[in-house]
C-alpha cells in the first residue's frame, strides 16, 4: 500500500524561505508588514512546494469567514436564478464564497425577519434580493453587518443599493414600440388594477415604476393606457401568469397592436396567448419583454426585450460589498443604470 503523501507545512515553508513562522504566515495570508522582496521570497518558496493555504485557517487568521449570503425572494423566476449564478461567478473573483438562500416571498414580513435573523458570524455580509410586495422601514437596514440590497425598493438612504432606473425602462420600452408604428398599448404585469389618476410615488416596485414610465411615454405620444387593456398578475410573475394576463387583455375586447410585458416569463406566456387567439406577433401585436433570460433568445420569433444589466449589477453590488466587508464607513449610496434595449424578432 502507497502511504498518503503529507501536505507541506507552514512551518516548512517558513524554513525554506530563512523567515519566521509569523513571517511566512503573514505572506501566505496577505496581512502584516515586511518588505517586498521578503513577501514575494515566502511567495515563491509556496510556489516551489506546492503549499495550500487552509481557508478555514485563513478566515480566522483575517477575522472573516471567506463567505457571504445572498438572499432571493424565490428562484422560480429565470432572473433571479440568473442572478444567483452571476452573483457565485463575481464573488469569486474577491476569493468569496456564496451561500444562496430563499426566504418566504409572499410571507408578511419575511424579508424584516430574514435582515434582523441573519447570521453574520457564519457570513461576512449578505447581498439581498428585496421583495417586491414589501416595503421595509427605515429601521430595518440599521444592521451591525455589511449589507448591500438589490431591485428597486428603497432601503431609505440606511443601506446601499443597486438597480436599474425602472421608470426610465419602462418609458423606454413604450417609446420604442410607438417609434415602431404602435398606436395602442397593453401591458402585461401590473400589481394592481391601472388607475391612470393616481400618481405613481417613488417607493414602488418594478411593476408600478415600470408602469409610471411607459404611462408617461404614452402622455408624450399623444396616447393613452385604457386600463381595461393593462393585465393585473399579482406579483406571480410567471409564463403561466402571463397567459393569463394576456387573455383577460384579449378579451377585454378593446383593439391593441403592441404589448408591454414587465417581465420576459410574462411575455413567453403573452405570445402564446396571443398566438391562441389568432394574433400574428409582430405583425398584428407587437411585443417587448424585460429581463433578457437565455430563453428569450431562442424563441421564434426572438423576444425584443430590456436587458436588465446583471453584467453591471452584479460586479457593482460585489464591490459594494467588499469594501463594506474591508469597513468602509462612507454614506450608502443608490446606484442606478439604465436597461439596454435589445432588439429582436418580435417587434417591427
Amino acid at each position: 500500500m502507497t502511504a498518503r503523501r503529507r501536505g507541506v507545512t507552514l512551518a516548512e515553508v517558513a524554513a525554506r524561505a530563512g523567515v519566521s513562522l509569523k513571517t511566512a504566515s503573514n505572506a501566505v495570508n496577505g496581512t502584516g508588514r515586511m518588505s517586498a522582496p521578503t513577501r514575494e521570497r515566502v511567495e515563491a518558496v509556496v510556489e516551489e512546494l506546492g503549499y495550500k493555504v487552509h481557508a478555514a485557517a485563513r478566515s480566522l487568521t483575517r477575522g472573516r469567514t471567506g463567505t457571504i449570503a445572498l438572499a432571493v425572494p424565490s428562484l422560480r423566476p429565470a432572473y433571479l436564478a440568473e442572478l444567483a449564478e452571476a452573483v457565485v461567478e463575481a464573488a469569486r473573483q474577491h476569493d468569496l464564497g456564496v451561500h444562496v438562500t430563499t426566504y418566504p416571498e409572499h410571507e408578511a414580513g419575511a424579508s424584516r425577519r430574514y435582515l434582523a435573523q441573519f447570521n453574520a458570524n457564519l457570513n461576512d455580509g449578505l447581498l439581498l434580493s428585496l421583495a417586491e410586495h414589501e416595503t421595509l422601514e427605515p429601521s430595518a437596514f440599521d444592521v451591525d453587518y455589511p449589507l448591500v440590497c438589490l431591485g428597486t425598493r428603497t432601503t431609505h438612504g440606511r443601506a446601499d443599493k443597486v438597480a436599474t432606473d425602472d421608470v426610465a425602462d419602462g418609458h423606454a420600452a413604450a417609446r420604442f414600440l410607438y417609434s415602431r408604428g404602435a398606436t395602442a398599448l397593453a401591458v402585461v404585469g401590473a400589481h394592481v388594477p391601472f388607475d391612470p389618476e393616481e400618481i405613481v410615488g417613488a417607493n414602488e416596485g418594478n411593476a408600478e415604476m415600470r408602469l409610471r414610465g411607459i404611462h408617461a411615454a404614452s402622455v408624450e405620444a399623444g396616447r393613452r393606457i385604457d386600463p381595461r387593456l393593462v393585465g393585473v398578475t399579482g406579483y406571480d410573475w410567471t409564463i403561466g401568469s402571463g397567459f393569463r394576463g394576456a387573455q383577460a387583455v384579449i378579451a377585454a375586447g378593446v383593439p391593441f397592436d403592441a404589448m408591454v410585458c414587465l417581465n420576459d416569463g410574462l411575455a413567453i406566456g403573452a405570445i402564446s396567448a396571443l398566438r391562441e387567439a389568432g394574433f400574428r406577433v409582430p405583425e398584428d401585436v407587437q411585443v417587448i419583454g424585460f429581463d433578457d433570460i437565455e430563453e428569450s433568445a431562442f424563441l421564434s420569433p426572438p423576444l425584443t426585450t430590456m436587458d436588465s444589466r446583471l453584467e453591471w449589477i452584479v460586479p457593482t453590488a460585489l464591490d459594494r460589498l467588499a469594501a463594506r466587508i474591508d469597513q468602509d464607513a462612507s454614506e450608502p449610496v443608490d446606484l442606478r443604470a439604465r436597461s439596454q434595449l435589445v432588439e429582436r424578432g418580435t417587434t417591427r
